[in-house]
Protein backbone atom coordinates (compact mmCIF):
# COMPACT_ATOMS: atom_id res chain seq x y z
CA UNK A 1 0.00 0.00 0.00
CA UNK A 2 1.37 3.41 -0.96
CA UNK A 3 1.44 5.73 2.04
CA UNK A 4 3.38 8.56 0.41
CA UNK A 5 4.35 8.91 -3.22
CA UNK A 6 7.38 6.66 -3.59
CA UNK A 7 6.90 4.83 -0.27
CA UNK A 8 5.08 1.50 0.01
CA UNK A 9 4.30 -0.27 3.28
CA UNK A 10 4.55 -4.07 3.19
CA UNK A 11 4.03 -6.84 5.70
CA UNK A 12 3.01 -5.82 9.19
CA UNK A 13 1.19 -9.10 9.92
CA UNK A 14 1.83 -10.33 13.45
CA UNK A 15 4.57 -10.99 14.47
CA UNK A 16 6.23 -9.07 11.62
CA UNK A 17 7.14 -5.41 11.63
CA UNK A 18 6.20 -2.98 8.88
CA UNK A 19 8.54 -3.16 5.90
CA UNK A 20 9.01 -0.02 3.82
CA UNK A 21 9.97 0.00 0.14
CA UNK A 22 11.26 3.41 -0.92
CA UNK A 23 11.52 4.45 -4.57
CA UNK A 24 11.90 0.78 -5.46
CA UNK A 25 15.52 1.17 -4.34
CA UNK A 26 15.66 0.88 -0.54
CA UNK A 27 14.10 -1.50 1.97
CA UNK A 28 13.70 -0.58 5.62
CA UNK A 29 13.47 -3.65 7.86
CA UNK A 30 12.87 -7.24 6.85
CA UNK A 31 10.30 -8.74 9.22
CA UNK A 32 10.76 -12.22 10.68
CA UNK A 33 11.01 -13.88 7.29
CA UNK A 34 7.89 -15.95 8.02
CA UNK A 35 5.95 -14.15 5.28
CA UNK A 36 8.89 -13.66 2.92
CA UNK A 37 7.24 -15.45 0.00
CA UNK A 38 4.20 -13.19 0.04
CA UNK A 39 6.27 -10.03 0.47
CA UNK A 40 8.59 -11.09 -2.36
CA UNK A 41 5.63 -11.43 -4.73
CA UNK A 42 4.32 -8.03 -3.69
CA UNK A 43 7.67 -6.34 -4.26
CA UNK A 44 8.01 -7.96 -7.68
CA UNK A 45 4.70 -6.37 -8.68
CA UNK A 46 5.78 -2.93 -7.49
CA UNK A 47 9.23 -2.39 -8.97
CA UNK A 48 12.26 -3.60 -10.88
CA UNK A 49 13.85 -5.59 -8.07
CA UNK A 50 17.34 -5.24 -9.60
CA UNK A 51 17.32 -1.62 -8.40
CA UNK A 52 16.97 -2.53 -4.71
CA UNK A 53 20.51 -2.22 -3.39
CA UNK A 54 20.22 -1.69 0.38
CA UNK A 55 18.21 -2.98 3.33
CA UNK A 56 18.39 -0.86 6.48
CA UNK A 57 17.49 -2.40 9.85
CA UNK A 58 16.09 0.12 12.32
CA UNK A 59 17.30 -2.13 15.16
CA UNK A 60 18.39 -5.66 15.94
CA UNK A 61 15.21 -7.40 17.14
CA UNK A 62 14.20 -10.54 15.29
CA UNK A 63 10.86 -9.22 14.04
CA UNK A 64 12.89 -6.63 12.08
CA UNK A 65 15.95 -8.67 11.02
CA UNK A 66 14.74 -12.27 10.74
CA UNK A 67 14.18 -11.88 7.00
CA UNK A 68 17.55 -10.24 6.31
CA UNK A 69 19.27 -13.33 4.93
CA UNK A 70 16.35 -14.22 2.67
CA UNK A 71 16.34 -10.72 1.19
CA UNK A 72 20.12 -10.80 0.83
CA UNK A 73 20.10 -14.17 -0.90
CA UNK A 74 17.33 -13.01 -3.24
CA UNK A 75 18.47 -9.50 -4.13
CA UNK A 76 22.22 -9.60 -3.37
CA UNK A 77 21.74 -6.32 -1.52
CA UNK A 78 23.73 -4.79 1.35
CA UNK A 79 22.50 -5.02 4.94
CA UNK A 80 22.99 -1.79 6.89
CA UNK A 81 22.72 -1.57 10.69
CA UNK A 82 23.74 0.98 13.31
CA UNK A 83 27.16 0.12 14.70
CA UNK A 84 25.76 -0.39 18.23
CA UNK A 85 23.48 -3.23 17.02
CA UNK A 86 25.91 -4.74 14.52
CA UNK A 87 27.19 -7.46 16.86
CA UNK A 88 23.66 -8.52 17.79
CA UNK A 89 22.64 -8.90 14.14
CA UNK A 90 25.80 -10.84 13.32
CA UNK A 91 25.71 -13.20 16.34
CA UNK A 92 22.01 -13.39 17.15
CA UNK A 93 22.68 -12.49 20.81
CA UNK A 94 20.18 -9.85 21.90
CA UNK A 95 17.85 -10.25 18.91
CA UNK A 96 15.16 -11.91 21.07
CA UNK A 97 14.67 -14.58 18.42
CA UNK A 98 13.69 -17.04 21.14
CA UNK A 99 10.56 -15.00 21.86
CA UNK A 100 9.43 -15.80 18.31
CA UNK A 101 10.31 -19.47 18.60
CA UNK A 102 13.14 -19.00 16.11
CA UNK A 103 16.92 -19.22 15.97
CA UNK A 104 18.67 -16.12 14.63
CA UNK A 105 20.60 -16.68 11.42
CA UNK A 106 24.26 -15.75 11.76
CA UNK A 107 25.15 -13.30 9.01
CA UNK A 108 27.49 -10.47 8.08
CA UNK A 109 26.48 -6.81 8.19
CA UNK A 110 27.72 -5.04 5.06
CA UNK A 111 27.42 -1.41 6.19
CA UNK A 112 27.59 0.09 9.68
CA UNK A 113 25.59 3.24 10.20
CA UNK A 114 26.41 6.15 12.46
CA UNK A 115 24.53 9.29 13.42
CA UNK A 116 24.15 11.80 10.58
CA UNK A 117 24.89 9.27 7.84
CA UNK A 118 22.88 10.06 4.71
CA UNK A 119 20.86 7.47 2.78
CA UNK A 120 19.69 8.71 -0.61
CA UNK A 121 17.19 7.37 -3.10
CA UNK A 122 15.92 9.03 -6.27
CA UNK A 123 13.35 11.18 -4.46
CA UNK A 124 14.33 11.03 -0.79
CA UNK A 125 17.29 11.93 1.38
CA UNK A 126 17.22 10.37 4.83
CA UNK A 127 19.57 11.24 7.66
CA UNK A 128 20.28 8.53 10.22
CA UNK A 129 19.31 9.59 13.74
CA UNK A 130 20.56 7.47 16.63
CA UNK A 131 17.65 6.86 19.02
CA UNK A 132 18.81 4.33 21.64
CA UNK A 133 16.38 3.18 24.30
CA UNK A 134 14.55 0.27 22.72
CA UNK A 135 17.94 -1.18 21.75
CA UNK A 136 21.41 0.41 21.87
CA UNK A 137 21.51 0.73 18.08
CA UNK A 138 17.94 1.82 17.39
CA UNK A 139 17.72 4.43 14.65
CA UNK A 140 15.19 6.63 12.90
CA UNK A 141 15.43 7.86 9.31
CA UNK A 142 14.43 11.48 8.72
CA UNK A 143 13.79 13.35 5.49
CA UNK A 144 13.80 17.01 6.53
CA UNK A 145 12.43 18.36 3.25
CA UNK A 146 9.43 16.04 3.20
CA UNK A 147 9.12 15.95 7.01
CA UNK A 148 9.00 12.15 7.10
CA UNK A 149 10.25 10.11 10.06
CA UNK A 150 10.67 6.34 9.76
CA UNK A 151 10.80 5.56 13.45
CA UNK A 152 11.34 1.82 13.86
CA UNK A 153 10.29 0.83 17.37
CA UNK A 154 11.30 4.15 18.95
CA UNK A 155 7.89 5.74 18.40
CA UNK A 156 4.52 4.35 17.31
CA UNK A 157 1.21 5.94 16.38
CA UNK A 158 0.04 6.00 20.01
CA UNK A 159 2.93 4.62 22.07
CA UNK A 160 6.68 4.06 22.37
CA UNK A 161 9.03 1.10 22.21
CA UNK A 162 9.56 -1.06 25.28
CA UNK A 163 12.67 -0.53 27.37
CA UNK A 164 12.42 -3.55 29.66
CA UNK A 165 14.13 -6.01 27.31
CA UNK A 166 17.78 -6.82 26.59
CA UNK A 167 19.69 -3.60 25.83
CA UNK A 168 16.76 -1.33 26.64
CA UNK A 169 17.09 1.91 28.59
CA UNK A 170 14.29 4.20 29.70
CA UNK A 171 16.75 7.05 30.30
CA UNK A 172 18.16 6.72 26.78
CA UNK A 173 14.67 6.64 25.28
CA UNK A 174 13.83 9.90 27.06
CA UNK A 175 16.89 11.54 25.53
CA UNK A 176 16.06 10.10 22.11
CA UNK A 177 12.53 11.47 22.20
CA UNK A 178 13.82 14.84 23.30
CA UNK A 179 16.00 14.84 20.20
CA UNK A 180 13.06 13.93 17.98
CA UNK A 181 10.98 16.71 19.54
CA UNK A 182 13.27 19.26 17.89
CA UNK A 183 12.38 17.99 14.40
CA UNK A 184 9.56 19.13 12.15
CA UNK A 185 7.65 15.90 11.46
CA UNK A 186 4.48 15.65 9.42
CA UNK A 187 4.51 11.93 8.59
CA UNK A 188 5.36 9.20 11.10
CA UNK A 189 6.12 5.77 9.63
CA UNK A 190 6.50 3.40 12.61
CA UNK A 191 7.88 -0.10 12.87
CA UNK A 192 4.48 -1.50 13.87
CA UNK A 193 0.93 -0.28 13.47
CA UNK A 194 -0.45 2.44 11.26
CA UNK A 195 1.42 5.46 9.89
CA UNK A 196 0.37 8.79 11.36
CA UNK A 197 -0.03 12.18 9.69
CA UNK A 198 0.05 15.40 11.74
CA UNK A 199 0.09 15.74 15.52
CA UNK A 200 3.52 14.14 15.86
CA UNK A 201 4.92 16.93 18.04
CA UNK A 202 2.06 16.48 20.51
CA UNK A 203 2.50 12.70 20.45
CA UNK A 204 6.18 13.00 21.37
CA UNK A 205 5.35 15.37 24.23
CA UNK A 206 2.77 12.87 25.51
CA UNK A 207 5.26 10.02 25.39
CA UNK A 208 7.93 12.06 27.14
CA UNK A 209 5.46 12.88 29.88
CA UNK A 210 4.70 9.17 30.25
CA UNK A 211 8.37 8.38 30.67
CA UNK A 212 9.18 11.30 32.93
CA UNK A 213 6.39 10.39 35.31
CA UNK A 214 8.17 7.04 35.72
CA UNK A 215 5.50 4.87 34.12
CA UNK A 216 6.99 1.61 32.92
CA UNK A 217 7.01 0.98 29.17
Amino acid sequence: MQIYKGIEILGGMDPDCNIYLIDGELLVDAGTGLYFGDIKKEIEKLCDVSKIKTLVNTHCHYDHIGGDKKFKDWLKLSIAVHIADKKAVETGVGTLSELFGQTARVMTVDKTLRTDAIINTTNFSFVVISTPGHTPGSICLYDAEKKILISGDTLFETSIGRTDMYGGSQEQLVNSLKGLSALSIQYLLPGHGSPKKEGIDFLIKQMLNTLLTNKKV
